[in-house]
C-alpha cells in the first residue's frame, strides 16, 4: 500500500489521540451511528488535512494489519475551519468481494 518509508511526525501520538477521541465523542453524540459499525473493528483515522498522519496510519496499517478484526476507515478534518464547527467524521467500511458475491449468489 504504502510505497517506501513513511517519515513519522514528531507529534503522531497527540494528534491521533485527539482525533480518536473526536471521532468517539461523535460517536457517543451519535449511538445509532454504531448499528451501522462491525462488532470489535479496527479504527484507521485518516484525516482529509493532514497527508502526513493520512499517510503515516495508512503505513501502520499496511505495515501490521488489523488482526483479522474488521476495518473502519474515519475520515475526518483535523483542523476545523471555524472553533464553533464540530468535527463530524466519514466512516466507511469496506466489504470484501467474496462476502457481496457470497450474498448475492442463491
Amino acid at each position: 500500500m504504502a510505497q517506501g518509508k513513511v517519515n513519522k511526525p514528531s507529534d503522531i501520538v497527540e494528534r491521533n489521540l485527539w482525533l480518536t477521541g473526536e471521532i468517539m465523542r461523535y460517536l457517543l453524540n451519535n449511538p445509532q451511528v454504531f448499528n451501522s459499525l462491525p462488532d470489535n473493528f479496527e479504527l484507521v483515522v485518516l484525516p482529509d488535512d493532514d497527508p502526513d498522519i493520512r499517510l503515516y496510519n495508512l503505513d501502520l496499517l499496511d505495515r501490521y494489519g488489523s488482526e483479522g478484526k474488521p476495518i473502519v476507515f474515519a475520515r475526518i478534518r483535523s483542523k476545523p475551519t471555524h472553533i464553533s464547527d464540530s468535527i463530524s467524521p466519514s466512516l466507511f467500511v469496506p466489504i470484501s468481494l467474496a462476502e457481496r458475491v457470497g450474498t448475492a449468489v442463491t
